[in-house]
């Protein structure tokens, strides 16, 4: 479990994961070591899996995002992940119950560009596609409130 200061190292960090270690120090009122214990703690236990980077992908080229439902044709599940995997448009793939096995996100270029990455699901699976128009919550945090 986290404690209200691991509550509030992950909540800096989310907003900025390049903080100094003397700046989150300060932020959360513990010395440097302390902070630094406490980060690898995080990191050892797996709360804190990477550090990254937030691109903008319509600055990238990618103008058109979309969300697409896969299901597989009977026997090709292995294959259309396998194909889903291959695809570097495709950024998020659940894998879930219900009607599809997978909901993927993906971006393109264009509507011809989207076209192509889901005629090449569509010879191994029926697709189902919803082009996002804009996102009402971004990723964000799981709530790290102790309970």
């Amino acid at each position: 479990m986290i404690d209200n200061v691991d509550s509030a190292i992950l909540k800096l960090l989310a907003s900025n994961a390049r903080l100094s270690l003397k700046e989150l120090a300060t932020s959360i009122s513990l010395s440097a070591p302390s902070t630094s214990e406490r980060l690898r703690r995080l990191e050892e236990r797996g709360v804190i899996r990477a550090y990254t980077v937030d691109l903008e992908p319509k600055l990238l080229g990618h103008v058109l995002q979309a969300i697409v439902r896969v299901r597989p044709l009977p026997g090709r599940l292995r294959v259309v992940q396998e194909l889903i995997e291959s695809m570097p448009e495709i950024v998020e793939c659940d894998k879930v119950t219900g009607d599809d096995c997978f909901v993927a996100r993906l971006f393109a270029r264009s509507m011809e560009h989207l076209d192509e990455l889901v005629d090449r699901l569509a010879v191994e699976a029926a697709t189902n596609t919803a082009i996002v128009k804009g996102q009402l919550i971004a990723r964000r945090l799981p709530p790290t409130t102790p309970v």
